[in-house]
């Protein structure tokens, strides 16, 4: 491709709205342009990058025996309305009326469209196991899109969904998709990682996510080099602590801390660490009822973990926290309270700790479980985030902590939806059963913003060869002044080209800071610099985009050379 014959549109500078790296180097390069708040064109070189994400899916995913089809992108109010979805799912789904006023959504997900299909065709066992998978626009209107492509409310995105006769045929299919996934982005030239997670909104047994290992990454990774446990952090259990009861019980005395409510302060008034402060946090529960949470104070409360015990639940308002503890904020506490209490394990394992005395201005001291507080085994549960060291879950080795950004999800659906919309296939005796179901998801164009985010420097976009919107630049220097020159790249660019090569010719007449500093920031992998001068001593310079400099090559040998980079 010559650069006279397409479009690259790079800017100096990203508007000041764009916050991640990914995000300003996106429009910097011309990848995207912005349409409307979390709306993107996408432009010739973001296209031609996105275009080979989807070819890796697509490829992986016919090899794991997955069938390619397309459904509307515009679904009707009545399959979501049979799944009970339709107004659970919330204001992320963009409802629309047809001329008839149909109600309809643009699509935020298909697994009600594709167990439609399902229970419509599939009639016998024979015709399973069966995994449909399509590549498409979805939308979902976020409440505050940001960060470019990476939180857009239309995005490209690969769904999977597959049919079984047996939770072992899932379980199969669940491992095939798994493996593919690793795949695709081990084929892309990405550094991830294989989580197990929460299954979320979308329901089922089990799931688990498939991050980019990047520090500007939205999730919590808690991870174990020394086994393969993985999880985010959401999921990730914390190990009851393994704890000798305290030698001496200290005496409990009420002791004044005035204006002391944060468990910092409380804990340099005091003197003692935040591990020795009891954390109460005040919550209204599904059923309406005031309750207290109990955490260690070094502790952050894990509301995936704590919904699992409690149901839907909210914070306390102040009002509320007053009307039921008789005190302010921040010196609430267990001891003469008739709430309902949920402990976490490391919590429960404390002694001779600190706590609020439910009187404003005062907290407890020399506190211990079963003298002072009635400890109840049914009432202790695992409701808080890991931390680094932690024992891991496998018990072969301590956790560690890492940020990833999601770009894939598989989920075990089980018969969540098959039941719900009756997708069922007769056996072998002829009866009638309800199919299991798999889904498997795969970000495809947030995976290009969160490839970025793990390849770049100051320059610019540094995108695995496998990603780039070319594997090789030309930068002919003075192409219209020198006629050698101009020969030279026309001859390199034929023969890189009948070698396979996506070659683009930068056929401009500019200095060669401004050729340089675009091809540096739009991302191609191999540079070939052709100067009158080096040409004259029958060379010309190479420099891979992760090098520190350029080295001289003979003319003859630069084909060779690319060649042997680009295998490797």
């Amino acid at each position: 491709m010559r650069v006279s014959q397409f479009f690259i549109s790079t800017l100096k500078e990203a508007p000041s709205e764009a916050e991640l790296v990914s995000h300003r180097l996106m429009l910097r390069a011309g990848y995207i342009k912005k349409l409307a708040s979390g709306l993107y064109s996408w432009m010739p070189l973001g296209l031609r990058v996105l275009r080979k994400v989807e070819a890796v899916v697509r490829e992986e995913m016919n090899r794991s025996g997955g069938i390619e089809l397309l459904m509307p992108a515009v679904q009707p109010a009545e399959l979501w309305q049979e799944t009970g979805r339709w107004e659970v799912f919330g204001p992320q789904m963009l409802k629309i009326k047809d001329r008839h006023d149909n109600l309809f959504c643009f699509g935020p997900t298909h697994e009600e469209v594709i167990t439609d299909i399902a229970r419509r065709e599939v009639k016998s066992y024979r015709q399973l196991p069966l995994n449909f998978y399509q590549i498409q626009t979805k939308f979902r209107d976020e409440v505050r899109p940001r960060f470019g492509v990476m939180r857009a409310r239309e995005f490209v995105m690969k769904d999977a969904y597959s049919f079984h006769t047996s939770f072992d045929s899932l379980e199969q299919t669940y491992r095939v998709m798994y493996d593919t996934y690793s795949r695709i982005f081990t084929r892309l030239g990405l550094q991830f990682r294989a989580v197990a997670a929460d299954t979320g909104a979308i329901g089922g047994s089990g799931s688990h996510e498939f991050h980019v290992l990047a520090d500007s990454g939205e999730d919590a990774l808690a991870f174990c080099p020394s086994s393969d446990y993985a999880a985010n952090v959401e999921l990730a259990e914390a190990v009851a602590p393994q704890v000798e009861p305290a030698a001496h019980l200290e005496t409990m005395v009420k002791t004044i801390t005035p204006g002391q409510k944060s468990i910092e302060e409380v804990s340099i008034f005091l003197n003692v660490t935040p591990q020795q402060v009891l954390k109460s946090i005040a919550v209204i529960a599904g059923d309406g009822g005031f309750a207290l949470l109990l955490l260690r104070g070094d502790h952050t409360l894990n509301e995936v973990k704590a919904s699992k015990v409690l149901g839907e639940f909210r914070f306390a308002t102040d009002d509320e926290i007053q009307r039921n503890m008789g005190c302010r904020p921040g010196y609430i506490g267990p001891i003469n309270s008739q709430v309902r209490m949920f402990i976490d394990r490391a919590a429960a394992a404390l002694s001779n700790f600190v706590c609020g005395a439910n009187d404003d201005g005062f907290h407890y001291t020399g506190v211990n479980f079963g003298r002072d507080i009635h400890l109840d085994e049914a009432n202790v549960h695992d409701i808080r985030n890991v931390i680094t060291g932690d024992p891991s879950p496998d018990g072969k080795g301590t956790l560690e902590l890492c940020r990833g950004i999601e770009v894939g999800h598989i989920f075990q659906l089980r018969t969540k939806y098959s039941e719900a919309l009756k997708a069922t296939y007769l056996d072998e005796k002829g009866q009638a059963q309800t199919m299991e179901m798999g889904c498997y998801g795969i970000g495809v164009s947030r995976i290009v913003a969160a490839a970025i985010e793990q390849n770049n420097d100051e320059r610019g976009i540094t995108l695995p060869v496998a990603m780039a919107p070319f594997q090789v630049a030309i930068a002919p220097i003075g192409i219209r002044k020198s006629e050698a020159v101009r020969n030279a790249a026309e001859r390199l660019y034929a023969d890189l080209s009948a070698a396979g090569f996506e070659v683009l010719l930068d056929d401009r007449d500019e200095r060669p800071g401004v050729m340089f500093a675009d091809l540096e920031l739009i991302g191609i992998p191999h540079r070939i610099v052709i100067g009158e001068r080096s040409l004259k001593e029958g060379k010309v310079e190479y420099q891979g985009r992760r090098d520190s400099a350029a080295q001289a090559v003979a003319l003859q040998d630069i084909l060779k050379l690319v060649q042997s980079r680009l295998c490797n």
